[in-house]
């Protein structure tokens, strides 16, 4: 399998690219694979777990079994005096000559997520490109309110997030939208309008002449197509007997804008966008700029990529450049 396509992350595109490929997404698989994980690959060259997330999890428990591991306790703050780190936590003082931050981000908080990570490097001169919840579901204006009574409701899309083709699954959610081709937008998004295509590679104009309702002719649950008619001010008729002008509205659902009001926030979020500014971190081992001997890893990094695995892949990657090169110290 080649390179992974740096596009699909989120960040320098250099940096990304550096550091994927002294660990790339084949060296992950192989090493997992030889663990026993069973894989699924779906589209677009994404795999998951072939149960659940839980078995990635075991695996690295198993593995950390060789290492000492402190938990139960949490790291409030990281001061340096000469070459040594002093590292303050809930329980206890640590010393150590290197620090690797791989804290994460903000979503989460049940699972222990938190802002440390930003605090230290702020701590030690770093920025922090602006933090928001990524692969996250967008909450709706007023108008689109129409959406929430489709919940459970899902059809493939196209969705055009500024310059960002999203494509996948769509799914209606009390809250608002959701479902995986709304995640790989909300990497994107930031303000104002998306678009979205609930007719992907279909050209209405093909459909013109089909004697049927339109409700029926449209390649989407019937429920979706109904509520899409009614929000357009269209009737569900055959569909060769739209007018002109009723044709024209309905093209709208090839190319739906509004705004979204929101996201689903950072405890429905699998990500955090934003970060530690890569610009200042060597992308040779990712060692501090501002701060010898302290590295940052991971999701703490303004790095983010799709739904897919490619986070965690990032978090392999970044890893390994380090660890190789304090080993090889």
């Amino acid at each position: 399998m080649s390179l992974l396509q740096i596009s699909i992350f989120l960040g320098d595109a250099n940096f990304i690219k550096s550091t994927i490929k002294s660990f790339d997404q084949n060296v992950t698989l192989r090493y997992f694979q030889s663990r026993g994980l069973k894989t699924v690959k779906l589209k677009n060259n994404q795999f998951f777990c072939d149960k659940s997330a839980k078995e990635l999890v075991d695996i690295l428990l198993k593995e950390s079994n060789l290492y000492t591991m402190l938990t139960g306790e949490e790291l409030l703050d990281i001061d340096k005096y000469d070459d040594i780190f002093t590292l303050k936590t809930s329980k206890r003082e640590l010393h150590a000559r290197h620090v690797v931050i791989a804290s994460g981000g903000l979503s989460y908080a049940a699972l222990g997520a938190g802002d440390i990570g930003y605090k230290i490097a702020k701590k030690f001169g770093h920025s922090i490109v602006k933090t928001a919840p990524a692969l996250v579901g967008l909450t709706l204006q007023k108008e689109q309110f129409f959406f929430k009574e489709l919940s459970g409701i899902s059809c493939d899309v196209v969705i055009k997030a500024g310059e960002h083709i999203c494509r996948g699954s769509l799914l209606f959610a009390h809250k608002g939208i959701s479902g995986p081709a709304v995640l790989d937008a909300s990497l994107y998004w930031e303000k104002g309008e998306i678009s979205i295509d609930f007719l992907p590679n279909i050209k209405l104009e093909d459909l013109r002449n089909s004697n049927k309702n339109i409700s029926t002719v449209l390649p989407i649950p019937k429920r979706l197509a109904s509520a899409l008619l009614n929000h357009l001010g269209i009737e569900d008729k055959k569909f060769l007997s739209l007018s002109k002008s009723e044709f024209e509205k309905l093209k709208i659902i090839k190319e739906y804008h509004f705004a979204p009001a929101g996201t689903f926030g950072y405890n429905k979020a699998e990500v955090t966008k934003g970060g530690v500014d890569t610009g200042e971190i060597s992308q040779k081992n990712m060692m501090s700029a501002k701060c010898e001997n302290l590295y940052f890893i991971g999701e703490v990094l303004d790095v983010t990529g799709r739904v897919g695995g490619y986070n965690i892949q990032w978090a392999f990657s970044s890893a390994f450049v380090c660890a190789n090169s304090i080993n090889k110290e």
